[in-house]
């Protein structure tokens, strides 16, 4: 006699007998897998972005999504933190451009020139960044498969990711990766604990392109390996050549750009290089002002320092004056190169720091509120007149005072901050270095350095031009004109503005490199490439005039280069 078998209610109701008919019974319908085929063949890691808004209950679906994904013992250890803040998004912004720097050092040449070329993330352009974080607070042997494999539990947020992304591609969604960061870093800007790592920063929104191969392929940077290349039959093959390292071996084929605003340009995307990419800057802020070309202003802002009693200048402090009633009549090199390049001209007295740095604070507290609000006043009265702000200081001494603010807010030695200057030599060399250190070691018996707010940066370290400065970069910023930076200490002003707006880094041109040894920390730390490198050391804002003319002459070329049909 023969029984009904029991039917179970819940979990799998199929018996050993259907399974075994028809053993391909699980399948989904062929339109359904031809569909999830073409989505999984489609995904595209997306860099550009267009600004309009996602419904909150699609992202929520997506990530609904990525957390389906299998996780090692169901410890389920993904977090996902939406960040819209616009703040935030520019401080990550900044954090990645100075990364993409760092590692182009390390490659070869030709493939660190390659590297800057490609567009590697979106973040202030996405409306959504999705911090991707893995939650491994829980002791590995307290999960089930992480006693042996501890990492799994970050393959498990990996698949979260993949189940994001796939979602995403969907929907009709961009997603973009970026691992750009000190993970350290991202983990700060987020605020997760201890315990908690970061796997990076996703782009989310709609996509402003629509690649049909992935970017670095079509960019000539890598290829798809054949599946035949990475499946191996019972055991590893030997003869299979280790993933090329960009470190040694840079591929020769040719950079081809993704931009996709000079598609319709006769000329190919990216062939303005560096330019490229500040014109964008200078495009953006040029929109809506009705004007056919941009125009630009020069701000030379002078300052005075006691700490030129030291010995560290070669140059007496009346060539400060003497450079200011220059160019208050149009003779001084700034005043001449802000000519040359079609710029209004704007000389600027800050007066005097206080303090010589080694036995005092340069200024009072009040001292610094005043001069940041008049060089934001400066700055939003040239923002709404022009599109460029280029920057310019004069100020005997103040390459020593770059320096310091440089070492204390980057966390950097003496010697690795001080520079020759204006001529000097190898004692004068030595008295910079000591007053740096002495400088650096009063404030920090006071309090921690790495405490101080840019503002007590400015009081106890800076110097006037350096505050006027600073608040010329915000108030630019605040109208959404560029900033186009000089050498060092324009720099060091730019890098106080982002400590104390962040936002304003978006707005920020390294108009050059300059031959002070702590530039290019400084540049780094602001995501920035300079244009020009010319070993400048006139300073007065010339090299500024100088990117700036470039700026002009790259946005003139991008308006009237002919289009070809879209």
């Amino acid at each position: 006699m023969t029984w009904n078998r029991p039917v179970p209610l819940l979990g799998d109701s199929t018996s050993a007998a259907e399974r075994a008919a028809e053993v391909e019974g699980w399948a989904f319908p062929t339109a359904a897998r031809e569909a999830f085929y073409e989505v999984l063949g489609a995904r595209r890691d997306v860099r550009r972005f267009r600004p309009d808004p996602v419904d909150p209950q699609l992202v929520r679906r997506v990530l609904a999504a990525a957390h389906m994904a299998p996780s090692v013992g169901h410890s389920q250890p993904w977090r996902f933190i939406v960040v819209s803040d616009p703040a935030t998004r520019d401080r990550a912004a900044r954090m990645a451009d100075e990364q993409r720097l760092r590692q182009a050092r390390q490659l070869e040449a030709d493939a660190a020139r390659r590297l800057l070329d490609l567009q590697l993330e979106g973040i202030r352009e996405a409306p959504i960044g999705v911090v991707v974080a893995c939650d491994r607070r829980t002791a590995p042997a307290g999960v089930l498969g992480r006693a042996t494999f501890p990492d799994a539990d970050m393959w498990s947020c990996a698949c979260a990711i993949q189940n994001l992304w796939l979602a995403a591609r969907a929907e009709g969604l961009g997603v973009g990766w970026v691992t750009l960061f000190e993970q350290s870093d991202l983990e700060a800007l987020v605020g997760v604990p201890d315990g908690v790592v970061t796997l990076g920063w996703l782009c989310l929104g709609w996509p402003d392109e629509r690649p049909p191969a992935p970017g670095l392929e079509r960019a000539g940077w890598s290829r798809r390996q054949p599946v035949d290349e990475v499946i191996f039959a019972e055991r590893w093959s030997e003869a299979t050549p280790a993933p090329p390292s960009r470190l040694r071996a840079p591929l020769n084929d040719a950079v081809v750009g993704a931009r996709d605003e000079a598609d319709v340009l006769l000329t190919p995307p990216g062939s303005l290089g560096t330019l490229d990419r500040y014109v964008d800057r200078v495009e953006a802020a040029a929109q809506g002002r009705g004007e056919n070309a941009p125009t630009g202003q020069l701000i030379l802002v002078a300052g005075r320092h006691p700490a030129t009693a030291h010995g560290i200048s070669a140059y007496r402090d009346s060539v400060t004056e003497d450079v200011l009633a220059a160019s208050r009549v149009g003779e001084s090199a700034g005043a001449v190169a802000a000519a040359a390049a079609g710029l209004a001209f704007s000389p600027v007295d800050a007066g005097s720091a206080t303090g010589d740095l080694v036995n005092s604070d340069a200024m009072s507290a009040h001292q610094v509120s005043d001069l940041l609000e008049r060089g934001r006043s400066l700055g939003v009265a040239a923002g709404r007149n022009h599109v460029l702000v280029a920057l310019g200081e004069v100020g005997i001494g103040n390459t020593t005072v770059a320096a310091t603010l440089a070492a204390a807010l980057l966390g950097l030695p003496a010697v690795e901050v001080v520079g020759l200057g204006a001529g000097s030599d190898t004692d004068m060399m030595q008295r910079k270095i000591d007053v740096v250190e002495a400088a650096l070691a009063r404030v920090q018996k006071a309090r921690s350095l790495d405490l101080l707010l840019p503002e007590e940066a400015l009081a106890a370290l800076g110097g006037p031009e350096f505050c006027v400065l600073a608040g010329v970069v915000l108030g630019a910023a605040s109208t959404g004109a560029v900033s186009v930076l000089d050498g060092l200490a324009t720099s060091v002003a730019a890098l106080v503005a982002v400590r104390i707006e962040p936002g304003a880094a978006a707005y920020l041109v390294a108009g050059q490199r300059s031959r002070e040894v702590a530039h290019p920390a400084v540049l780094d730390h602001l995501g920035l490439e300079p244009l020009l490198d010319l070993r400048l050391r006139v300073g007065e804002g010339v090299g500024a005039a100088l990117a700036s003319a470039m700026l002009v002459s790259g946005l003139t070329l991008r308006r009237q280069i002919g289009r070809t049909a879209q």
